[in-house]
């Protein structure tokens, strides 16, 4: 363990981020399989969760928890899918 105070309060910070970045990462992968499950199953609600996962997706990129092309392939793929 660090010694200096900047240097304690910068671990427990990135441990703070590190949580709230796997919470984030968490709640984005379970979006996107509540969209693919409604895609498969064709519900009725198909494209009100995929216009919600379209946006989880965005804000994930504008926070940098994933990068912006790969965002714009886990967009593509989704609409592609739903419209197939």
């Amino acid at each position: 363990m660090a010694n200096i105070k900047s240097a304690k309060k910068r671990v427990i910070v990135n441990n703070k981020r590190a949580e709230r970045n796997k919470a984030r990462r968490s709640a984005l992968k379970t979006q996107m399989k509540k969209a693919n499950a409604a895609i498969e199953n064709n519900s009725a609600d198909k494209a009100e969760v995929v216009k919600t996962t379209i946006k989880a997706i965005d804000q994930a990129a504008a926070k940098g928890l994933i990068h912006k092309n790969n965002a714009a392939n886990k967009k593509s793929a989704l609409v592609k899918k739903a419209n197939a």
